[in-house]
């Protein structure tokens, strides 16, 4: 009879809670394909989400602001964001944390290499900082957004970034270089 009773009792904590459909928790993204780690499968139509970023150019170093938000009043619970260059597939670059509902991720064995939700309270916008690294080509972040465990869109992409090489730029996007004008009276 004790041997029936412990079949029973892990028999209903480890499958009753998905026959009754309760919501499933901790919800991870893979950093390569970046599918979430269950068997839905993605949205198809276009993301109610955009990434902005406010510079087109970056130098290495640079901090970027980087902000991922809805479009509709939805909102959303997880998300995985990441610099890829555009002929690549590995993040590219790190990420100061700057929100408190995300949260850093080492990705291909690079701490804060992409960023995730901190929880899974619903959320309208998060603003993170992304570090230009050296020797980067042309990039774009690229996130996955899960709205609800039945909603999730793979591969929303920002606008395409492209390093500068020929002046400084700060963090602001503005140049460094000083501008010298003498003036003869």
């Amino acid at each position: 009879m004790r041997r029936h009773s412990c079949f029973v009792f892990l028999f209903c904590g480890l499958f009753l809670p998905s026959i009754l459909g309760f919501p499933r928790t901790n919800i991870s993204i893979d950093c390569g394909s970046l599918l979430p780690n269950y068997e839905v499968k993605p949205q198809t139509t276009a993301a109610p989400f955009l990434i902005s970023v406010s510079f087109d150019n970056f130098e290495p170093g640079n901090e970027i602001p980087v902000t991922l938000e809805a479009l509709n009043d939805a909102g959303f619970k997880e998300f995985h964001l990441q610099a890829q260059e555009i002929e690549g597939d590995v993040p590219v670059g790190t990420f100061n944390i700057t929100d408190s509902n995300t949260k850093g991720l080492e990705c291909h064995n690079t701490t804060n290499s992409a960023v995730i939700n901190a929880n899974s309270d619903v959320k309208k916008k998060v603003t993170t900082k992304w570090i230009a690294p050296n020797d980067v080509k042309d990039l774009r972040f690229i996130a996955t957004v899960v709205q609800d465990l039945e909603k999730f869109w793979v591969g929303i992409q920002s606008k395409t970034l492209t390093p500068m090489r020929s002046e400084s730029v700060n963090g602001t996007g503005k140049s460094k270089r000083k501008v010298c004008i003498e003036c003869i009276c």
